[in-house]
């Protein structure tokens, strides 16, 4: 069989690959090195967390249904855990669990079929406890089994997309001092006890795209443009998830994340079970920012989980307009009404009437 190597990049880019299989299943070699490192979660908290290949989630890989997937797993001497993996698009031993499993300084080879296609997660998987910690820590991904006469919309017609972004969710379980402050620890090791201590509680500090507040946002924001459809794979190791576009929708949604199933049409939100991933197409149709998030807006917007998408083109008035812009109210006509409410409630209001129209 023909052997290629694909050079996975950091999320939320996608590595190069083409939409239609061209010619037989291939054994695409990728490698991945396991990282216990320092970084940034949000703006002042730095945490020790595990990456693949440095970034949270780990890249995500992409190939055609029936390809194989060679994997090369390196865990650096510097490391200080066992580490291996589980591709939830793999068949048997735990998912390659059983088949990966390396001390620091050592290196393994794994490779299976991509027999099933849609999009699944991808996760270390140590053993007991270690499980859940590797993972609420940030060792996990997502990989993309394409058709190999690529995607379908619900009526079975060729769909394509003119950009893919990946965008891993992640919740984090940081403790804090009785001040309030999150605690500061040299080492993964060292800050083991009280993260498992915190994770109990089920309640993440900080729920972020793509390892940290902010990291798809501002600056760091993705592009699109009027007319250009994007595909969003989206992804969550341990927490459910309901992605949002702020005034868009999900054109089709793979529910399950499963192409061999005929995806849902024009969710304006759909869900993501803990463990799974999902694929969403959207033609872009205005310019502006648009919002992508988790719609439990409290994990959203007080913990993270958002993005920012910055769409270039032409406004279309007929989609949308302001009819009228702000203008003052005629506050005379509210006054009068105050005479129709009684008690307390009237003084109330009437109190704060009375004080906006001397202002």
């Amino acid at each position: 069989m023909e052997r290629v190597t694909q050079e996975l990049v950091a999320p939320p880019l996608l590595p190069e690959h083409t939409q239609i299989a061209v010619g037989p299943p291939k054994v695409v070699k990728i490698r991945m090195i396991v990282e216990e490192k320092e970084m940034e979660v949000a703006p002042g908290v730095t945490a020790h967390v595990m990456a693949f290949n440095g970034s949270i989630p780990g890249p995500i890989v992409v190939v055609h249904q029936y390809d194989y997937v060679e994997l090369t797993l390196v865990n650096p001497i510097t490391n200080t855990m066992v580490h291996n993996i589980d591709f939830h698009a793999a068949t048997g031993a735990l998912g390659g669990g059983a088949l990966t499993k390396v001390a620091p300084g050592q290196e393994v080879v794994l490779r299976f079929q991509a027999i099933k296609k849609g999009v699944f997660i991808y996760h270390c998987v140590p053993g007991g406890v270690m499980i859940p910690l590797h993972v609420a820590l940030g060792l996990s991904g997502a990989i993309m089994v394409l058709p190999r006469d690529g995607l379908r919309d619900d009526q079975g017609n060729p769909v394509t997309y003119d950009k893919a972004y990946y965008i891993g969710e992640q919740g984090f379980y940081f403790p804090q001092d009785v001040d309030g402050n999150y605690i500061k620890y040299s080492s993964v090791i060292d800050s083991m006890p009280e993260v498992l201590q915190q994770m109990r509680k089920l309640t993440p500090s900080h729920t972020v795209f793509n390892g940290s507040v902010g990291s798809l946002t501002g600056a760091n924001a993705l592009t699109a443009k009027v007319g250009e459809s994007v595909l969003f794979i989206h992804s969550q190791g341990n927490e459910d998830s309901r992605p949002h576009l702020i005034g868009g929708h999900g054109d089709f949604v793979w529910e399950g994340g499963s192409f061999n199933d005929a995806p849902v049409t024009d969710r304006e939100t759909w869900f993501i079970p803990g463990g799974s991933a999902v694929a969403t197409l959207y033609k872009f149709k205005q310019p502006g920012v648009n919002v992508y998030l988790n719609h439990n807006l409290i994990q959203a917007i007080q913990l993270g989980a958002a993005a920012h998408v910055f769409v270039e083109g032409e406004w279309n008035n007929d989609l949308m307009e302001q009819v009228k812009p702000p203008s003052a109210i005629e506050w005379s006509g509210y006054c009068k009404y105050l005479h129709f409410l009684q008690g307390d409630r009237y003084e109330q209001v009437y109190t704060r009437c009375s004080s906006f129209l001397t202002d």
